[in-house]
C-alpha cells in the first residue's frame, strides 16, 4: 500500500513537471512571409500640384473714363473678336478746388480781353488795307500823267501788300485767341454729364475664345487706363504646374509619362513637357527650407476627359522616373538595415536566417533583388523584435 501510494506520488510529480516543461518549451513564431517572384518595378516621383490654363488673356482698360457695369460673370463664354466685354464713356470733369476755379477764372478772363485785342488789331489791319489799296489806285493815276516817278508805284505796291499779310496775320490771332477762350472756357466746366456731347463710347472685345475666369473690375466706376477687367481663358488647354523637390527634378527627365490623379475625377495620362531650369526657396509646413523646382505636366488625350478641371485645381502627381519588367523582387516591408548593409530574415527549415542582399531601384512595394537571395527563397515580412537569427518560426495560414 506504501509502494502504491508513493508510485502515485511520482506519477503524479511526472506529470507536473512535463506539463511545466510542456508549457515553457519555445514554440514556433508565427509570421507572415512572402517568396522572391519576378515584378515589373516602376519608380516614382509624386507631389502635389494645381492645374492651370496654358494662355490666360487679361483684359485691360485702354482708356481712361467711366465704365458700365459689366454683364458678364465668371463661367460666361466669349468670342474672340466679337463678345464686347465693357464699355468705357468719358468721364464727368473733376470739381474744381477755389484755388483752381480762381485760376481757371482769371485765365478766362484774360482769353476774353486778348480776343477783344485781336479783334481792335484786325480791323486796324483792314483798315490798313483798304488806305493801302486806295493809295496804290491814286500812285498808279498819278504814274500814268508823269506826275510821279515809277520807283513810288512800287513802294506802293509793297505798302499794299505788306497791308494784306498784317490782314492775314490779325486774322489768324483773332482764331488763336477764340480758341484759347473756348480752352479757358471748358477749364471751368464741372459735374458735365459724361455723354453731354453725344461722345460713343470705346468698346472693349474679348482678344480670344474662352470663358471670363475671373471678373476682376465689374461695378460702375470710373477707370485708368490699364485696369484689368477680367480674365479670359480656354478651359480645353490646361497643363498641371508640380513644384519637384530639386533632388527630385534631377531624375525626371522630359517626356517622362505621368498620371495626375486626386482631384475628382478619373486618373488622366500625362507626360513631362518642361522642366525649368531654375530653382526657389519654399518654406514648408514644418518650417523646413526647400529648394523646389517647377514641372509642366501635358495632358493627353481628349478636352471632354477633363471638361470638370478647372483653373488652379489641387491634384496629386506621379511621375514615372524609372521602370524595370520581369526582375527579380523582395518586398520592401522585408527589408532592414544590418549596418551598412541591406538584409532580410529568410526561412530555411522552419527557422529565421539573416541574408544580407544587395537591392537596386526600388519603390514603396518593392525592391530590386541583385545578388544574395534565389528565386523562390521566402523572406518574412514586418519582422519583429522576437525574429532573430536561428528563432523557429511557422508561416500564418
Amino acid at each position: 500500500m506504501t509502494m502504491l501510494r508513493s508510485l502515485l506520488w511520482a506519477a503524479l510529480l511526472l506529470l507536473v513537471a512535463g506539463g511545466f516543461a510542456w508549457a515553457l518549451w519555445p514554440r514556433p513564431i508565427p509570421v507572415e512571409t512572402a517568396a522572391i517572384s519576378l515584378q515589373d518595378i516602376q519608380v516614382l516621383v509624386e507631389e502635389e500640384g494645381r492645374s492651370r490654363i496654358r494662355e490666360v488673356f487679361t483684359l485691360s482698360a485702354p482708356v481712361p473714363g467711366r465704365m458700365s457695369r459689366l454683364d458678364l460673370h465668371a463661367g460666361d463664354a466669349v468670342m474672340g473678336g466679337q463678345t464686347v466685354v465693357a464699355r468705357i464713356s468719358p468721364a464727368a470733369p473733376a470739381p474744381l478746388d477755389l484755388r483752381s476755379r480762381r485760376v481757371a477764372e482769371a485765365t478766362r478772363d484774360a482769353a476774353e480781353a486778348a480776343l477783344g485785342l485781336a479783334r481792335a488789331e484786325l480791323s486796324r489791319a483792314e483798315a490798313q488795307v483798304e488806305f493801302a489799296a486806295s493809295q496804290l489806285e491814286r500812285t498808279g493815276a498819278l504814274l500814268d500823267r508823269g506826275t510821279i516817278p515809277a520807283r513810288a508805284l512800287e513802294q506802293t505796291r509793297l505798302d499794299a501788300t505788306a497791308a494784306n499779310a498784317a490782314l492775314e496775320s490779325a486774322r489768324a490771332n483773332l482764331l488763336v485767341r477764340e480758341r484759347e477762350l473756348e480752352s479757358a472756357r471748358a477749364a471751368l466746366i464741372e459735374d458735365a454729364p459724361a455723354s453731354s456731347e453725344g461722345t460713343c463710347c470705346v468698346e472693349v472685345v474679348a482678344p480670344a475664345s474662352g470663358r471670363i475666369l475671373r471678373v476682376l473690375t465689374e461695378s460702375e466706376q470710373v477707370v485708368a487706363a490699364g485696369t484689368p477687367l477680367v480674365e479670359i481663358g480656354d478651359l480645353g488647354d490646361i497643363e498641371v504646374v508640380v513644384e519637384l523637390l530639386s533632388a527630385d527634378a534631377v531624375r525626371v527627365e522630359e517626356g517622362a509619362p505621368a498620371v495626375v490623379e486626386g482631384w475628382g475625377g478619373s486618373s488622366l495620362p500625362a507626360h513631362v513637357a518642361r522642366i525649368e531650369p531654375s530653382a526657389f526657396t519654399r518654406v514648408s509646413a514644418l518650417g523646413i527650407e526647400e529648394q523646389r523646382v517647377t514641372a509642366i505636366l501635358a495632358l493627353e488625350g481628349e478636352p471632354s476627359d477633363w471638361a470638370e478641371l478647372g483653373d488652379g485645381y489641387h491634384v496629386t502627381a506621379r511621375i514615372s522616373v524609372w521602370r524595370g519588367e520581369g526582375l527579380p523582387a523582395v518586398p520592401v516591408g522585408a527589408l532592414f538595415r544590418s549596418g551598412e548593409d541591406w538584409a532580410v530574415f529568410r526561412v530555411e527549415d522552419g527557422r529565421a536566417s539573416i541574408a544580407l542582399i544587395e537591392i537596386g531601384r526600388r519603390n514603396a512595394d518593392w525592391a530590386e533583388l541583385r545578388s544574395g537571395l534565389e528565386p523562390d527563397d521566402a523572406v518574412i515580412l514586418h519582422p519583429s523584435d522576437l525574429i532573430a537569427e536561428g528563432v523557429r518560426v511557422v508561416a500564418d495560414p
